[in-house]
């Protein structure tokens, strides 16, 4: 669950084998309930739009838009990308930085949501911004996403996926991409996504830039008293 990711199916990881009939069948169904709630939200808003109008454009019953998304919000936030990305995650060489595993996938992700999907990763994005139900739902399934990516660190590291610091770090990413969706819309998407991103991940790597700027600060002036007290301390000659 990416925001900024669009919103039609993920293509499936390379080597899978193709979705069976029955697969494609409900593929085609959680898409056509997306478009309709998609065109009926550029229609008349959010909050006027309903489950029965949604059913009623897609075709479909409203217990069937209710079966593949337990509540409106879902329908907006809903993706097919978590397995994917982790995947995507996995493949990466053992000995890449961790951080630039993470920039690549990030990357294709954006990538894959280019083009015809720009507007519509915009609607999501403003969306996350401005109703308040659609970012409590958000909060509510990060862990979902969360657990994924925990997942895929402790395969890549080794480590306990429910242990307290990779717990910390993959919650943090997620955190840190539901914030960067709501700057890009709060900011009228003027700004490049993929340059918020790499923004993103330079804090949760690095920390904030004029806390940096204060801790080398504080290195050199650490380093400066050192040298003044190694020369008050040093050995006298008489």
């Amino acid at each position: 669950m990416i925001p900024m990711t669009a919103a039609r199916s993920a293509p499936s990881p390379a080597g899978a084998p193709r979705p069976g009939l029955r697969e494609r069948k409900k593929t085609r169904t959680r898409e056509a309930i997306r478009a309709a709630t998609y065109g009926l939200i550029r229609q008349q808003g959010y909050e006027a739009t309903t489950v029965e109008q949604i059913a009623e454009r897609a075709e479909v019953s409203p217990s069937t838009v209710l079966r593949y998304f337990p509540t409106r919000e879902d329908i907006v936030l809903t993706d097919e990308y978590d397995p994917v990305m982790a995947a995507e995650l996995a493949a990466r060489p053992a000995g890449e930085p961790w951080p630039d595993s993470l920039r690549h996938v990030l990357r294709k992700a954006l990538g894959l949501g280019a083009g015809e999907e720009a507007e519509l990763i915009r609607l999501r994005t403003r969306l996350l911004a401005e109703v308040p139900a659609v970012r409590a739902r958000m909060l509510e399934n990060m862990s979902d996403t969360g657990r994924m990516l925990a997942r895929a660190i402790a395969d890549r590291t080794g480590l306990d996926p429910d242990g307290l610091e990779v717990r910390i770090v993959s919650m943090s990413l997620v955190g840190g991409l539901m914030e960067v969706s709501r700057y890009w819309a709060e900011h009228d998407h003027e700004e490049s996504l993929a340059e918020l991103v790499d923004r993103a991940l330079d804090a949760l790597e690095n920390g904030l830039p004029a806390l940096r700027e204060s801790n080398r600060e504080s290195d050199r002036e650490g380093d400066r008293g050192g040298h003044r007290e190694d020369r008050r301390e040093g050995p006298r000659e008489d």
